[in-house]
């Protein structure tokens, strides 16, 4: 528990209905208590009829007596609600292949640049990265997935969820298609990343398709899974130009970088409660 004595910045995030007198609920019971606002996000869709909020605000209290300031507010206006410490480290679970951009660049992040998420264990149908895990110190839980044993294998990774107390899911170029109840049961706490050919160049060998076609520009999407593959809420894209003189081996090379950085800013921004969900869109507070 919070000690009430130390003044703690927490992270409020807040949808509901739109209409007047939103905001001033929300600051006036901050405001009523003496706490500072040191951040501060909305935006009102006039297409869904909705209101986001984000606020981070410094108070002595703790989450108890902050709830009880602002109970009036989230049920007066029928608010869906977070409430969080800033900086804490989200417990997440990666789920990996053969490729390793991802990985690699997700672990870098949390150990050196901050990223606010606890890997509690990296998760394999292949045990090629298995090495890579190690370095890092995070256990490698190898599940093989076949067409035969697919539900078996979600079994095992629903319970590794909860036995870990996952909060956050991460596809690092995991490539097994997740189960329409295996989404419903983690609707919104998986993220994943493909590149951007889709659905033009599907398959194996997307960049030589590419490649053949001449492309000029390579880019990636990071969304919440849904039952509807590849089309969840989007989070996060990126484009690269390339031009004719690029190799295939090149393309691969600068997709694999557009993908790690494009995967790495949605996660960040999911830990941080930035991103807000508005229908099948996403509001995105950075």
């Amino acid at each position: 528990m919070t000690d009430a004595t130390t003044p703690t910045e927490w992270v409020l995030t807040i949808s509901c209905p739109d209409g007047p007198g939103i905001v001033s609920a929300i600051t006036g019971a901050l405001a009523a208590r003496g706490d500072n606002i040191t951040e501060s996000q909305q935006f009102g869709d006039p297409t869904s009829g909705l209101f986001f909020l984000r606020l981070q605000v410094v108070s002595s209290a703790t989450r108890e007596e902050l709830v009880a300031a602002l109970t009036p507010a989230f049920e007066g206006f029928g608010m869906t609600w977070q409430l969080d410490v800033v900086g804490r480290r989200m417990r997440t679970l990666l789920l990996v292949s053969k490729a390793a951009h991802c990985l690699v660049d997700l672990l870098y992040r949390e150990r050196s640049q901050g990223m606010p998420i606890d890997v509690v264990g990296v998760v394999g149908n292949h045990p090629d990265l298995a090495d890579i895990a190690a370095f890092y110190g995070k256990p490698f839980h190898h599940i093989p997935v076949t067409k035969d044993t697919k539900a078996e294998a979600e079994d095992q990774l629903r319970a590794l969820v909860e036995e870990l107390d996952v909060e956050l899911v991460v596809l690092a170029r995991y490539m097994q298609i997740l189960s329409d109840q295996l989404c419903r049961d983690l609707a919104g706490q998986v993220i994943n990343i493909h590149h951007s050919f889709l659905p033009s160049f599907k398959g194996a060998r997307p960049y030589a398709q590419a490649h053949e076609r001449g492309v000029k520009l390579i880019g990636a999407t990071s969304h919440y899974v849904t039952g509807d593959l590849d089309e969840g809420p989007i989070i996060e894209q990126d484009v690269e130009r390339v031009d004719h003189s690029r190799a295939v081996a090149d393309l691969v090379a600068i997709g694999e970088d557009v993908e790690r950085a494009t995967l790495a800013r949605a996660v960040r921004w999911h830990a941080e409660h930035r991103v807000l969900l508005d229908g099948r869109r996403t509001v995105v507070f950075r």
